[in-house]
């Protein structure tokens, strides 16, 4: 049951002086919280044998007045320094979280959900912060001062009538540690079922214009309600061992007043404790209850923390597929780029995607690389990433391998534009300023000229200030594909990826970047990746790729007097131009 708190160590060893305070402050509200029982008990002792004085009552009362106010106090102390460490906690768990998952690779995400992930990092992260908090409370509050309490009972009124009256606790260990396993059985197979819910309903609005043109909204809200129903389900196990515990907790209780009550009133009549002694006993008793149901929150509280942990823990060890180098190699810019009989395959995957590619792009020059769907385009561009652990051969950035720079430095030199392109729900300012956070609208005007996007930014109705909305909703492909361009040019860097990036612009408005390219990006190396030929005829050197491999290498000039693959696809597109423009 206290596995948590071990695997926690780390927290409570670092910021142990808050949690030193937190306890010791606890403590001595609870021990505040002890005298007025034994006050009241003496005062009717007083009363019954007829010694009470005026000065002896206001004398009590002002002590009351003064526990009241130290306790006050005491009590904030104690709320306020441990759930405050509950919060750091909860904090530090999701910036660690969130740091793993920008760490790790497309293999890691290929593995885990993202309604999972999402969930670990809500739920289960919830369930760490009340276990470092509230059970640590209940850890307190049910040993040292419960122990607090049975101590007084004894020593100040009668050990017989305490045993006596604490009869039912084995009773109870037993009980609550059987509640706890099932607990912790259940509520983890109820965080599993709403990790999966939370990733139908990312798929369900991703997917939202798919579902109605395929008229499947009733089938998806089927489907939706059946998860629904199973979180539900699994939720309503976890509540039903969650309710035993009050009940169970009253039936002890209650046994113990009974007992307590019973034997005391016996002990009053054999004059071997008083009635004060009596009330004060009932009274602690009565302060025994939330002890006892204590034990009952701590069980409950550590299970759910332990089982929320081990789902944590687990995506946080997973070790990443691409690290850093121990001593990384310092270059300013990446030079010339060599693909050395570089082979790749997709780790668990048998089929090779890549397959003894040489290539040299020399720094400042443009590369085309055309090909068929799956040929390979997007994997060869993955190795510059680094998105994947290195295949054979090697991959040389000015004659260093790439794997011997930090991820920092090879990411921090490409500019990436993917087929899909990723828009955050922010204003149109805001995505291009991702590229360079301190842009000025004078900088982001000028790529926005590049990527052919001044025209659109007039019609919207709030310019730059206008919001795109969840993954750019509100703009069409077209408009996308160039913000997600003008990101990549105002980070101006020193390599260009666009992996198919202008496939939803018309010819003219590709002719345009292109030209704006070929005169911004002089001293720089660009790589562009199409299905219109158009796009990469321009370019100092042009690959062809097939089933991984290149089958033809050369310039535009070279490739259409070589009458391939490539020749004869660049007919065809002009062929169909002609067509489109006739028509």
């Amino acid at each position: 049951m206290f596995d948590v708190l071990k695997k926690l160590d780390w927290f409570f060893l670092k910021y142990w002086k808050r949690y030193t305070i937190a306890i010791i402050a606890l403590i001595i509200a609870s021990l505040i919280g002890l005298i007025p029982p034994m006050l009241i008990g003496q005062t009717i002792d007083e009363i019954n044998y007829n010694s009470l004085t005026s000065e002896r009552l206001w004398q009590v009362i002002g002590l009351f007045a003064v526990l009241i106010v130290l306790h006050y106090v005491i009590s904030y102390v104690w709320d306020y320094t441990l759930f405050s460490g509950s919060a750091i906690l909860e904090r530090l768990m999701r910036s660690k979280l969130m740091g793993h998952f920008f760490r790790m690779t497309p293999t890691f995400f290929d593995k885990k959900k993202v309604g999972d992930l999402m969930a670990q990092g809500t739920n289960d992260l919830r369930a760490i912060y009340m276990t470092s908090g509230f059970g640590v409370l209940t850890l307190v509050d049910s040993s040292i001062f419960m122990l607090m309490i049975i101590g007084i009972m004894g020593f100040s009124i009668s050990w017989e009538l305490t045993l006596v009256a604490l009869i039912p606790m084995p009773i109870m260990a037993i009980v609550m540690h059987k509640y706890g396993e099932a607990i912790n059985e259940r509520f983890t197979e109820a965080q599993e079922a709403f990790g999966n819910l939370n990733n139908e309903v990312l798929e369900s609005i991703r997917g939202v214009r798919v579902t109605r043109a395929f008229v499947q909204e009733k089938q998806d809200e089927q489907r939706f309600q059946d998860m629904t129903e199973d979180v539900y389900q699994k939720n309503i196990k976890v509540a039903k061992i969650d309710a035993l515990f009050e009940p169970t907790m009253k039936i002890l209780v209650g046994l113990s007043y009974t007992i307590g009550i019973g034997y005391g009133a016996l002990l009053v009549f054999r004059n071997e404790i008083t009635l004060g002694n009596l009330v004060s006993f009932n009274m602690y008793l009565g302060m025994l209850i939330w002890p006892m149901f204590a034990v009952g929150e701590l069980i409950n509280v550590l299970q759910r923390g332990n089982a929320s942990l081990d789902r944590v823990n687990t995506t946080l060890d997973y070790p990443a597929d691409v690290t850093d180098p121990g001593k990384p190699a310092e270059k300013e810019k990446p030079g010339d780029i060599v693909f050395d009989h570089v082979s790749f395959r997709y780790p668990g995957n048998d089929t090779e995607r890549l397959h003894t590619i040489t290539l040299e792009i020399k720094q400042g020059t443009t590369l085309g690389v055309v090909g068929k769907t799956g040929a390979g385009k997007s994997t060869l561009f993955k190795q510059l990433l680094r998105q994947y652990p290195p295949g054979e051969g090697r991959l040389l950035l000015g004659g260093t391998p790439i794997e011997e720079f930090s991820l920092e430095k090879t990411r921090s030199w490409i500019g990436y534009v993917p087929q899909e392109q990723i828009l955050f729900s922010k204003s149109i300012r805001e995505n291009i300023q991702y590229g360079k956070h301190d842009a000025t609208d004078e900088e982001i005007l000028h790529v926005m000229k590049l990527a052919h996007f001044l025209t659109d930014i007039q019609s919207l109705p709030e310019g730059l200030d206008t919001k795109v909305g969840e993954s750019g909703v509100t703009l069409s492909g077209g408009q996308k594909q160039r913000v997600a361009l003008a990101r990549a040019f105002i980070k101006n860097p020193e390599i260009l990826i666009l992996d198919d990036s202008m496939s939803a612009v018309d010819g003219k408005t590709e002719a345009n970047i292109i030209e704006h390219l070929k005169t911004e990006r002089q001293d720089k190396t660009t790589i562009i990746a199409a299905h219109r030929l158009s796009a990469v005829k321009h370019a100092e050197q042009i690959i062809v790729l097939d089933a991984g491999g290149i089958i033809e290498q050369g310039t535009h000039e070279e490739l259409l007097a070589a009458n391939g693959w490539y020749a004869s696809q660049y007919y065809l597109q002009q062929l169909e131009d002609k067509e489109v423009i006739s028509s």
